[in-house]
């Protein structure tokens, strides 16, 4: 049941405006001649799968784990509103769009697509296409975080991955990215932790106790990031670390 609530709060907009014909107000005569308008309940499933889509975004794919490694990049270079969270977001949104692009892909070949022709019914579209995110959320997930939910859940032994329900891949599937974001960006904070550590003991030992240390740590920490071109090599470890 959630397997497929899931996956139809993403492709429910495809589907619904894959039906011919569905009428957004329905206009109904009574008895005595007057007229009544009427929303139908596709348009109102519409609505609401609208209004979850972003959490199932979220949830789902490699967001939150890119959103995060970039928060704590910027609080490692000392930078509290550059780049704003506004650009922040935008180049998560584009940079999930660009790791889950096939498993977009293969959600739409195999699920939508067909569905639209006419090929298969509603219920095998949906299990159509909540297999390649299902896959993919196995790939990314611990299967320490699997057998605790299990645990917790008391679900019992699980003999092959493809048996575990979405109600426990769902959270572990959000355990296991925010560890792996979690150790990126320890990882990343490293070198610039550094970078603040030697500045604070010069200013120290030249006896400027009022100067602070992250006014002039922050050029050097920038410069640092422009020279090992840091954006491209992030992005780039940050897609690559999905495929691995």
């Amino acid at each position: 049941m959630i397997r497929s609530l899931l996956s139809l709060l993403l492709f429910m907009p495809l589907i619904v405006m894959a039906e011919p014909g569905i009428p957004a107000v329905t206009l109904t005569s009574s008895p005595d001649g007057g007229q009544s308008y009427t929303v139908t309940l596709q348009i109102l499933a519409l609505m609401t799968v609208l209004t979850l889509l972003p959490a199932a975004l979220m949830m789902m794919t490699s967001f939150t784990r890119i959103i995060i490694v970039l928060s704590i990049l910027r609080q490692a270079m000392g930078v509290q509103s550059t780049p704003s969270n506004q650009v922040l977001i935008g180049l998560t949104l584009f940079l999930t769009f660009f790791i889950m692009h096939p498993v977009f892909d293969t959600a739409y070949q195999e699920g939508v697509k067909p569905y639209m022709d006419g090929e298969i019914q509603v219920v095998a579209a949906i299990e159509k296409v909540s297999d390649p995110f299902k896959a993919f959320m196995l790939a990314q997930t611990r299967e320490s975080d699997i057998a605790l939910f299990a645990s917790i859940s008391g679900h019992g032994d699980i003999a092959e991955s493809q048996d575990v329900p979405f109600t426990l891949l769902l959270p572990a599937f959000v355990t296991s990215e925010l560890k792996t974001a979690f150790q990126i960006g320890f990882l990343i904070f490293i070198p610039f932790l550094i970078i603040d550590l030697v500045v604070a003991s010069v200013l120290m030992a030249m006896g400027m106790m009022m100067l602070s240390p992250m006014l002039i740590s922050l050029p050097f920490k920038l410069m640092l990031f422009v020279l090992i071109d840091g954006w491209a090599l992030l992005m780039g470890t940050l897609a690559s670390s999905f495929y691995v």
